[in-house]
């Protein structure tokens, strides 16, 4: 029946329809049941006009008006229905009560159903179960909670429906201890012998968290097909995805023959074990039983297929159903989110415009929290608001779970000020809102607002998990946030969640940026078990802090407890291994990534080059990167710096000139390789253009080490003064670094005047660096300053300056050997220095003589020329 049939008799006035009672007994039955008929007639075929007769209503015709007023969920014509009543004078008994009590629940009106309940004289059982139902289905779940409580003080008896309805509510609230009350009733009345409250008891529990309730309430009653559905289901919700497959495979066993929802869950729960095969021989399982073609297992296999990274077959199942809903967009959708396909979400999407789909009636909440969440991986926040003005043209702004994908779009796209602003308009906020929130801040380095908001939750009584404690920790992962991440550390250990494995990876990234190693490491030995992002964690922490061989100790370690490396583990680790110039172990990690299939990867390529280049190997640096046909920015950086670094400097400026014509745009990191190309090859003009080309063809601002590249560039061509004043006029403050590098070539050049102005400026900035002490004391000693150099030493005392050896090491038999100045700890010691003293007088032979320009102090010229 159309709306615009009912609206007809209802909107016109049932008072013309029904008219005036008629006084005489005898035609009144007979005009009721034409009348009757009529409406019977017109709630079939919409024909209105046969009921225009002045007729009388009886308790059956108002009782098939509601109902189906409840079947079209109409609530204005129910309205209408209800006010006829109450203007003819019509008796409403407790049936007609509760039936307009239903109907304005199932139409989501209860405000209209409470003011029925309040009025009515007299309540039944069946108009409390009415009303707390109504609350259920509407979402109201305390108040169904507190209508139950009315119910037993008004010494109303609760029957089999009133229990099922108020343990969904409990189920819904996850009100575990209410929930046990309510079973402890259910004992004392007898009702636990319903299968129906059985089940609803297993399902609460089972939403609750509480499989093991959940399953003694399951084992210890007569079950039909609807119990081990239940049970199924609760295990699938919990992540037990090998309980909930073993008893689908016992009520197999028991002869219980499954119906679509088993298969459902069951399916669902296949999504979370390791491979994908169980979850195949339940489908196999499921077209024996003819099951195959239907709609929401379609959506499911969907799901299944995603969630196992097996997108293409996830497409195939998606593009051969015979019919799809909106389930089926938003799992297909949902499933190229989490596999980080975030193009072919938006092709999917154009591709529901050109079938002239309607997207605003298609998308739900979860829709649109997926397509945020590509849009915030690609950062494109123009998509990003396209899609916020689409949610609030459906209504879906007020949305917990839309507000906080919207926060973390705005916040991922690095518009932290609209992530803020949705925020604060959220109408609630539940806790993932405010991990978003959190997270927002972490990521954007506003620590100390990260910070207040994780002290604002609790003060809220929001309890943080493990994503908040990830979140907060990641704000800490500073120098000068140190002491709040010790107190985060703290209350994590207060509140006993320091054996998670996600909160330990996250302390332990922590610790490792604030330079602190040693508490790092020391968290990574205590934890009880440990995943990938652990030992990535570690090994990261160790290449961070220049602790090359602890990283490559863990990453043996991490090989023997058989944990397979993904693209960051394998990157971190060949970050190592360049630090340590430990070509074999990098040849190593090269095979172990052939291996795994890792070769592709642009990171670990990228990673591959930079060790070889770095481990002097420029023949296998550049044969990795010919072989790769799709090579981003990166890939031309790491190569270019390799050619720089080892005095391949045309060669470096030739591979600069080939990436510019292939359309491919520099970044900053890449104009350091230039520069420092430049430099090593002494073409000042050329870097000067360079330099000026930054800004005025690719709009990037020179930074710090731009600058020190040009410093370096005009001192190792002797241009001093020139460099003083580029440093001086520089449009950035500038650091030590910069001034360091005009140091170096004042010693190389033997510039003291000079010299001594740059050092006396660094140690201003730095009074306890030990390298601009170092670099001063040889130009000193090489112009014979002896005092000077003693006054210098006396100073570098007075500060407790101390001067650190440096070190050189050598990869033997992939073993890496450290050594200092006179190092005397190797177990071959003796056998090394036999070894120096003969290769020291076989050079002298051929004529070498060493210069001792730099380390040469009165009277010590023959100890140092040994010593260098």
């Amino acid at each position: 029946m159309q709306l615009s049939t009912l609206n007809s008799i209802v909107g016109h006035g049932i008072g013309r329809l029904i008219g005036k009672r008629n006084q005489e007994h005898g035609d009144r039955r007979a005009i009721l049941h034409d009348w009757n008929k009529a409406v019977d007639t017109v709630c079939k075929e919409g024909k209105a006009k046969e009921t225009q007769r002045r007729i009388v209503a009886d308790f059956g015709t108002y009782a098939r008006l509601l109902q189906k007023c409840i079947d079209l969920k109409s609530v204005a014509e129910g309205k209408g229905v209800h006010l006829h009543m109450m203007d003819s004078g019509f008796d409403i008994d407790v049936y007609i009560g509760n039936l307009l009590i239903s109907m304005y629940a199932k139409c989501g009106s209860m405000k209209d159903a409470c003011q029925v309940f309040d009025k009515m004289s007299q309540r039944d059982v069946v108009s409390w179960n009415a009303m707390i139902a109504g609350f259920v289905q509407n979402g109201l779940w305390k108040e169904a909670l507190k209508h139950f409580k009315q119910m037993g003080e008004d010494g109303m008896k609760p029957n089999k429906f009133t229990y099922v309805s108020v343990l969904r509510a409990c189920a819904n609230l996850e009100e575990i201890e209410h929930g046990k009350q309510v079973q402890t009733l259910i004992l004392k009345t007898g009702f636990m012998l319903d299968m129906s409250v059985r089940n609803a008891l297993v399902t609460m529990y089972a939403k609750c968290g509480s499989t093991n309730d959940a399953n003694i309430v399951f084992a210890r009653s007569k079950r039909n097909v609807v119990s081990w559905n239940a049970m199924i289901a609760g295990y699938m919700q919990n992540g037990q995805a090998e309980e909930a497959l073993k008893l689908f495979c016992e009520m197999l066993l028991v002869g219980i023959e499954p119906d679509l929802y088993t298969y459902v869950s069951t399916l669902s729960s296949c999504a979370g074990l390791e491979t994908l095969d169980h979850g195949e021989q339940v489908h196999a399982q499921i077209i024996k039983t003819g099951f195959g073609e239907n709609l929401a297992m379609g959506n499911v296999l969907i799901t299944l297929h995603a969630k196992h990274q097996n997108v293409v077959n996830a497409r195939k199942i998606f593009d051969r159903m015979p019919t799809r809903d909106m389930v089926s967009w938003n799992a297909m959708i949902a499933g190229y989110t989490q596999n980080g396909h975030g193009d072919e979400v938006l092709q999917l999407i154009r591709q529901m415009q050109s079938a002239g789909m309607k997207l605003d009636f298609m998308f739900n909440q979860f829709t649109f929290a997926s397509i945020l969440r590509v849009c915030a991986s690609l950062i494109i926040v123009k998509c990003g608001k396209e899609v916020h003005a689409r949610i609030i043209k459906t209504g879906f702004e007020k949305d917990v779970f839309v507000g906080s994908a919207l926060v973390d779009m705005y916040s991922k796209c690095g518009n932290i000020e609209d992530a803020c602003r949705i925020f604060n308009e959220m109408p609630t906020q539940n806790l993932i809102s405010w991990n978003a929130m959190i997270a927002g801040y972490a990521q954007n380095g506003y620590v100390e607002e990260a910070l207040k908001s994780f002290i604002h939750m609790e003060l809220q009584g929001m309890k943080p998990n493990q994503f908040t404690f990830t979140s907060v920790l990641k704000a800490c992962a500073t120098l000068t946030a140190m002491e709040h991440g010790r107190g985060i550390h703290a209350y994590i250990i207060k509140n006993g969640v320091q054996c998670d494995v996600f909160v330990g990876s996250a302390l332990i990234d922590m610790y490792a940026k604030c330079e602190n190693i040693e508490a790092a490491a020391r968290i990574f030995e205590s934890m009880p078990e440990r995943n990938l992002v652990s030992w990535n964690a570690m090994i990261a922490g160790y290449v961070q802090n220049w602790h090359d061989e602890g990283a490559l100790k863990i990453f043996c370690q991490m090989r023997q407890a058989c944990v397979m490396a993904d693209n960051f583990n394998l990157a971190s680790i060949l970050g190592a291994c360049a630090g340590l110039a430990a070509l074999g172990h990098g040849q190593q990690v090269h095979a172990l990534i052939i291996k795994t299939g890792f070769d592709s990867d642009d990171w670990v390529g990228s990673a591959l080059v930079d060790m070889y280049g770095k481990c002097g190997d420029m023949g296998s640096a550049r044969e990795v990167f010919d072989e790769t046909v799709q090579r981003d920015v990166v890939w031309w950086t790491v190569m270019i710096a390799a050619y720089a670094q080892h005095g391949h400097g045309m060669e470096a400026l030739r591979l600069f000139e080939e990436m510019q014509s292939t359309g491919m745009k520099p970044d900053h990191i890449t104009f350091v390789g230039v520069l420092s190309a430049c430099s090593q090859e002494g073409l000042v003009n050329k870097g000067r253009e360079y330099f000026h080309c930054m800004s005025q063809d690719y709009g990037i601002i020179p930074r710090v080490e731009h600058y020190a590249c040009i410093v370096d560039l005009l001192g190792r061509a002797g241009c001093l003064d020139e460099a003083e004043k580029f440093i001086k006029e520089m449009p950035l403050e500038c650091g030590s670094m910069v001034w360091q590098t005009l140091l170096v070539a004042c010693r190389v050049h033997g510039n003291m005047e000079l010299g001594k102005r740059v050092a006396e400026n660094i140690l201003e900035m730095e009074p306890e660096d030990p390298t601009t002490y170092g670099i001063l004391s040889t130009i000193y000693t090489a112009a014979g300053r002896w005092e000077d150099v003693a006054k210098l030493q006396e100073l570098m005392k007075s500060r407790g300056v101390e001067m650190e050896p440096g070190q050189s090491w050598i990869e033997v038999k992939s073993k890496v050997h450290k050594f200092v100045a006179r190092d005397r700890s190797h177990p071959q010691t003796e056998e090394i220095y036999l070894k120096l003293e003969e290769l020291t007088r076989q050079m002298k032979e051929a004529g070498y003589v060493p210069n001792t320009y730099f380390l040469m102090h009165e009277g010590e010229e023959k100890k140092n020329e040994w010593h260098f």
